[in-house]
């Protein structure tokens, strides 16, 4: 049985992680406007994970006979004034949600809810991964700044590779994904 005290912050998680998804398609669409066709397509990307976190929140809920509940998000911020500010943005996003992840497997563990502990350690490598993503990104933009197509270049070579979120193929260790 899952802890009361986990489920609880695991349904506000769930928000969380909608409202990352959310601020990813802002990002998004500031490069489509900008015609970065790569950033676009990365933060596109970055949100369908963010939604499928979401969705792999809910379904452990399901799994585990508990009340599932979509709590409203804000609005996400949509102006941004350079090709570096989504994505110092979305490295403190990242940061932040890493301490969520951190704050709900310290309850899983106080808990002593094993099935919850075990299910977050696959949030915490995915996170390590993120921010790890994110940094990358920062120094490489922050350095092309005024040279968009080195930029878009970058990203090209890095997503075609299987990084910096390009197709690496399924995670078998990744929670299932409600609805999927």
């Amino acid at each position: 049985m899952t802890a009361p005290r986990f489920a609880e912050q695991l349904n506000e998680q769930i928000g969380n992680e909608f409202a990352a998804h959310q601020q990813y398609v802002a990002c998004a669409i500031h490069y489509d406007a900008l015609t970065m066709p790569q950033m676009a397509s990365f933060f596109y990307a970055q949100a369908l994970e963010e939604r499928d976190h979401a969705m792999m929140m809910v379904q452990f809920l399901l799994d585990t006979d508990c009340e599932v509940q979509i709590p409203g998000v804000d609005a996400p911020r949509t102006s941004f004034t350079s090709v570096v500010d989504p994505i110092e943005l979305a490295l403190a996003q990242e940061k932040r949600v890493t301490e969520q992840i951190f704050a709900l497997t310290r309850t899983a563990r106080e808990e002593n809810d094993f099935a919850a502990e075990q299910f977050m350690q696959w949030f915490i490598k995915e996170q390590v991964e993120e921010v790890a993503t994110m940094n990358d990104l920062l120094t490489v933009v922050t350095r092309a700044a005024d040279d968009v197509n080195a930029i878009e270049e970058y990203l090209r070579r890095e997503q075609g590779a299987g990084g910096a979120g390009g197709a690496g193929g399924a995670d078998p260790t990744a929670p299932p994904i409600a609805g999927i």
